[in-house]
């Protein structure tokens, strides 16, 4: 079984994992805008697609990382390490 993590190791992870959403955030805000800039002569359903592919990138995670997901375990692991006091 891992060692708990110290209060500082789980907030500087809770911080990676936090940063990575902002990037893969920035990726949606652009499919986005590409969806929202989208005339009657554009491929909406291709846009669309792009932003679906990014929205679950961001949620799931790609070949490497975990997405939202890693997040979550982090702050659950900061969380913990508060009340521990560690």
């Amino acid at each position: 079984m891992a060692k708990p993590l110290s209060v500082d190791e789980a907030k500087k992870r809770l911080d990676d994992e936090y940063g990575q959403f902002r990037r893969h955030l920035d990726t949606v805000h652009d499919a986005l805008d590409q969806v929202v800039s989208a005339n009657a002569e554009d491929d909406i359903y291709e846009r669309v697609k792009k932003l679906e592919k990014a929205v679950k990138e961001m949620r799931d995670g790609g070949i490497i990382g975990s997405g939202v997901n890693g997040h979550r375990r982090a702050l659950k692991e900061y969380q913990e390490a508060k009340k521990q006091g560690g």
